[in-house]
């Protein structure tokens, strides 16, 4: 098996980057799920390049979609009309599902969503699982969500995706996660692409830098293909959220560091999607601040650089 997997790894480094793929461009982003008129978010985010946007359905145990939820769902079917929708159905760490019937309870409640948002073309079964932020069961308990869930929500129409986050030791959660999936005796997949957030290991860090040890950037791309090799198959990864603050650089950087990741992420062979994290900043000074507009409507210059980012590689 080691054997294999290391051939299989180094297939993956050399596989060639020209494939005629086209690289899935997106935002994380609630605004239209708040909104009566969710088309109108629809059009500003195409009109900025976007062609899907990745929204937040929130779990707290619940079994079923509160009517607000509801609501909030049955705008995302109206934006999915128009646009790639994806779900990411999630908690915190005090709502892990790890027991059975948590899981399974879990896993109901994402059917659910999905139900009511039809055309979502993929669902995110939790959030940076390897952060304690959001997950605080192990890699084994992980793995037996991603296997319930999988069986509940794939289909030919809806891609299932697993999250990771750059910062957390994620190769080490990963090859903990492929063990307990090959001790499982498992044989059907347990997604259909592996999701992960590549941010900077420090806020001024530009998306090429490579590290050592126990961080993955989007330039450790290397070094995540040869770990989700251990998987067994030929994976596909989407950047789930990547993000360059305009509290902590220039707008001007920020509309560089825009480009060059996308740029990154088209020539990466086995990358299939990129999304930037938020549409807009957040209002809370504390909040998030690598939105493509700054509070109050005004379009920064990363839009600009978002929507002029090639889709597949020129190199």
């Amino acid at each position: 098996m080691a054997v294999c997997a290391l051939g299989l790894g180094i297939f993956l480094l050399v596989r060639p980057a020209h494939e005629g793929r086209t690289l899935i461009v997106g935002v994380d982003d609630d605004t239209l799920k708040w909104t009566p008129f969710p088309l109108t978010v629809v059009r500003r985010q195409r009109a900025l390049g976007a062609d899907a946007v990745r929204v937040w359905v929130p779990w707290r145990g619940e079994l079923r979609p509160t009517a607000v939820r509801r609501d909030e769902l049955a705008r995302a079917e109206t934006a999915a009309r128009r646009t790639m929708v994806v779900l990411a159905v999630f908690g915190f760490g005090a709502q892990t599902p790890t027991a059975a019937w948590q899981q399974r309870r879990f896993c109901n409640y994402a059917k659910d969503a999905l139900a009511l948002v039809p055309d979502a073309k993929a669902i995110v079964v939790w959030n940076e699982a390897n952060s304690p932020t959001y997950w605080r069961g192990t890699p084994a308990e992980y793995e037996s969500l991603l296997a319930r869930c999988y069986d509940e929500l794939h289909s030919r129409r809806v891609n299932v995706l697993d999250s990771t986050a750059s910062a957390h030791d994620p190769i080490r959660f990963l090859d903990a996660l492929a063990t307990a999936y090959r001790a499982s005796g498992r044989r059907r997949p347990l997604v259909d692409a592996f999701g992960h957030n590549p941010y900077p290991e420090t806020p001024t860090e530009p998306p090429t830098a490579v590290h050592e040890g126990d961080f993955l950037g989007e330039g450790d791309y290397r070094r995540l293909a040869s770990t989700l090799a251990a998987f067994g198959r030929t994976p596909s990864i989407w950047y789930l959220e990547d993000g360059f603050q305009t509290t902590k650089i220039s707008a001007a950087q920020q509309a560089r560091d825009v480009a060059t990741a996308i740029d990154m992420a088209a020539c990466q062979p086995l990358v299939h999607a990129f999304f930037n994290f938020e549409l807009v900043d957040e209002t809370r000074a504390a909040g998030w601040h690598s939105g493509l507009i700054w509070r109050g409507g005004r379009v920064k210059p990363a839009a600009g650089a978002f929507a002029d980012a090639p889709r597949r590689c020129h190199t």
